[in-house]
C-alpha cells in the first residue's frame, strides 16, 4: 500500500545524516532534534504549541486528559474510522457517542452530531478520515453554541486545509482545542518507528500537556498532575525533520496520483471515485478509498491480490458492532451511511511513489474485473 523504500531511497543522505547526528550526540530522549522538529512544525502548520509524544493514539488520550473530562462525560466521534478514536475514550472512562458519516466525504456528520447533544456531552471528537478535512467551521459554531470541546483526529490529514466561509484557511489541527496527529510510517508525514503530537494554540492546555507526556512533572522528580510517559525520540525526530520540508511536495504527488485514478475510473456504473477539488488542498490523501457499488467488492479485491496488487478494506466493521463498543443505546437505524459504507469501500496502493505505469495497471485491472 506504500512505498517506504523507494521514499528512503530519495532522501537517504539527509535521513542518515540526521540520524548520525543523533547517534554522535546520544541525545536519544528529548534532545535538540525533538525540539527542532518541534519549532520547524509549529512554524508549518501555524500553531502556536506542538507537544511531541510516542505516538497518534497517547496524544489523543493525552489531549482527552489535558482537558479535564470526568467519566461519564460524554463525547461525540465517527462511527466509521479507526478504533483508536473510540478506544481512548473509552479507556478515560468517558461515555462514548458514536454517530454517523456523511455519504459524500464520509467524514462525520454534522447532522448526526446535532441530533447526539445533550446536557452530558463535553466534546466532539471530528476525524480528518482519509485525508479529507471534516468541515470544521460547522462544527466549531455547534461547539460554540453547546460550550463543547473540539478534539481534532489529525492522524490521516497533516497538511490539508480546511477552507471557511469567509475565504481563509487553516491547516487540518490547528483549529479545534486540541488536536492528535500519527507519525506512524505510512502516513503522509511518517516517521520510522511510532511517533505522534498534540497541537493547541492554548496556552495553558499546552502547559498541562507538556506536564502529562513526561509523567505529570515539570521539575524532575516533582509530579504536579497525573502523566504517562510518552515523548517522541529523537532518531524519530530526525527522521521528520528530514521529511518535513517535503511534506507539501508529498501531498501533491498523492493528489496527483488520486486524479490519475479518478480519470481512469470517471463515469464507470460502479465505482464512485473520492471528489478532488482543483482550488483548494482540503483532501491530501492518505488513502484513496473507491466505493463499489453494483458490484462484489470482496472478490474484486481478492482479484486485486490474487495480481499482486495491495489493497484494503478501511474499515470493515463499524465501531457500535465492535464486541468491545457494544451499546444498547445505538440503533441501527442511525447509522445507515456506515453499515453501507462497510459493504462498499476498498482502498487502493497509495503514496508518493507510484508512477504511471504502476497506476495503469492497478485501474486496468480493476475495470477490468468490473467489465467481465
Amino acid at each position: 500500500m506504500v512505498d517506504l523504500k523507494g521514499q528512503y531511497e530519495k532522501i537517504k543522505t539527509t535521513v542518515d545524516a540526521s540520524i548520525q547526528e543523533v547517534l554522535d550526540t546520544t541525545t536519544y530522549i528529548n534532545g535538540p532534534k525533538v525540539h527542532e522538529f518541534q519549532k520547524n512544525l509549529e512554524e508549518y502548520l501555524d500553531v502556536k504549541h506542538v507537544i511531541p509524544c510516542a505516538n497518534g493514539t497517547d496524544a489523543l488520550q493525552i489531549a482527552m486528559m489535558a482537558l479535564g473530562l470526568k467519566p461519564g462525560d460524554e463525547v461525540i466521534t465517527a462511527d466509521f474510522t479507526f478504533a483508536a478514536t473510540v478506544e481512548v475514550i473509552a479507556l478515560l472512562q468517558l461515555t462514548p457517542v458514536l454517530v454517523d458519516v456523511d455519504i459524500v466525504n464520509m467524514n462525520i456528520s454534522i447532522d448526526a452530531i446535532k441530533k447526539a447533544i445533550t446536557p452530558k456531552t463535553k466534546a466532539i471528537v471530528p476525524v480528518h478520515l482519509f485525508g479529507r478535512a471534516a468541515n470544521m467551521e460547522a462544527i466549531m459554531q455547534i461547539a460554540n453554541e453547546h460550550n463543547l470541546f473540539v478534539i481534532e483526529d489529525n492522524a490521516q490529514a497533516i497538511g490539508a486545509n480546511c477552507n471557511f466561509s469567509d475565504g481563509s484557511r487553516k491547516k487540518a489541527g490547528t483549529i479545534g482545542h486540541v488536536s492528535s496527529t500519527s507519525f506512524f510510517p505510512s502516513k503522509n508525514l511518517g516517521c520510522y518507528g511510532d511517533g505522534g503530537a498534540i497541537f493547541t494554540n492554548d496556552d495553558a492546555l499546552a502547559h498541562t500537556i507538556r506536564g502529562i507526556v513526561n509523567h505529570g512533572m515539570y521539575v524532575r522528580y516533582h509530579h504536579d498532575v497525573v502523566g504517562v510517559n510518552s515523548r517522541l525520540d529523537s532518531i524519530q525526530a530526525a527522521v521528520l525533520n528530514a521529511k518535513l520540508p517535503l511534506l507539501d511536495s508529498y501531498n501533491q504527488a498523492r493528489q496527483n496520483a488520486a486524479r490519475k485514478y479518478s480519470a481512469a475510473f470517471e463515469g464507470h456504473q460502479n465505482i464512485i471515485a473520492p471528489t478532488i477539488c482543483d482550488n483548494c488542498d482540503c483532501h491530501v490523501f492518505h488513502q484513496y478509498t473507491l466505493r463499489i457499488i453494483g458490484a462484489d467488492r470482496d472478490a474484486l479485491m481478492q482479484y486485486l491480490l490474487d495480481k499482486g496488487i495491495p489493497c484494503a478494506i478501511y474499515y470493515p466493521i463499524p465501531l457500535h458492532l465492535q464486541k468491545a463498543y457494544l451499546d444498547s443505546r445505538y440503533k441501527e437505524e442511525d447509522f445507515t451511511i456506515t453499515n453501507q459504507l462497510v459493504k462498499e469501500v476498498i482502498s487502493l496502493p497509495m503514496h508518493t511513489e507510484l508512477d504511471e505505469e504502476q497506476i495503469k495497471f492497478i485501474t486496468d485491472s480493476v475495470l477490468e474485473f468490473l467489465n467481465r
